[in-house]
C-alpha cells in the first residue's frame, strides 16, 4: 500500500512533474531509491492502530446511544459508521500530514526550512509540520479527510451490519425448519 500512497501523493502534488504513473516510480526510483517508496511506512502503522481503535470505540458508542438493543437498524448503522469515520479521521490527521510530508517530500516546506536531502521519521516530520505552521499546520486538510472517511464507513459499516443479519436470519430459519 505504502508505494501506491508514494505516488499518489506525488502525482497529485500542485505542480507535479508527474503526468504518467511509470513516470513518476521511474523517477522517484533513480533519484532517491527504494526507501523512498516506504520513507512513511512506520507512520502509516502508527497512524491506523489508532484510527482503528477510535473508529470502532466510536461506532460501538453510538450505538449504544442510536440501537441500544442491537436490532438491525440500517439508519443506526449509517450514522454510527459516519461519525465513527469523522472522529478516527480527525483524530487522525496529524499523523496523515507527517504521512504526506514523508511521502511527498513537498519542496516548498523543504526549502522554507532550509533542509537539503530527505526528511525521514516520524519524529522529523512532526517537527518540520511545526516549523512551518504551528499547530494549526497539523490539521491542514482536516475537512477533507472527515468528508472523504464519512461515507466510507457509513457504507463499510452498514454492508457488514447487513450481511451480519442476513447470515444470522438464514441461519435462524435452517434451523427452525430444521
Amino acid at each position: 500500500m505504502n508505494p501506491a500512497e508514494v505516488v499518489k501523493q506525488r502525482m497529485q502534488m500542485y505542480n507535479s512533474p508527474y503526468v504518467r504513473v511509470l513516470d513518476c516510480v521511474t523517477e522517484i526510483w533513480k533519484k532517491e531509491g527504494a526507501k523512498a517508496f516506504y520513507r512513511s511506512y512506520t507512520t502509516q502503522l502508527t497512524m491506523n492502530i489508532p484510527f482503528q481503535a477510535i473508529h470502532f470505540i466510536t461506532y460501538e458508542f453510538m450505538q449504544e446511544h442510536l440501537n441500544p438493543y442491537r436490532r438491525y437498524n440500517a439508519t443506526s448503522h449509517v450514522l454510527s459508521g459516519a461519525m465513527a469515520g469523522a472522529v478516527a479521521a480527525a483524530a487522525t490527521t496529524p499523523l496523515d500530514v507527517c504521512k504526506t510530508l514523508l511521502n511527498t517530500q513537498e519542496s516548498l516546506a523543504l526549502h522554507s526550512l532550509n533542509i537539503s536531502g530527505h526528511i525521514s521519521g516520524l519524529a522529523n516530520a512532526f517537527r518540520t509540520v511545526y516549523q512551518i505552521g504551528g499547530i494549526p499546520a497539523y490539521f491542514r486538510g482536516v475537512q477533507a479527510r472527515v468528508i472523504y472517511q464519512m461515507p466510507s464507513t457509513a457504507i463499510a459499516w452498514s454492508v457488514y451490519e447487513f450481511f451480519k443479519h442476513f447470515i444470522s436470519k438464514h441461519q435462524q430459519d435452517r434451523k427452525s425448519n430444521s
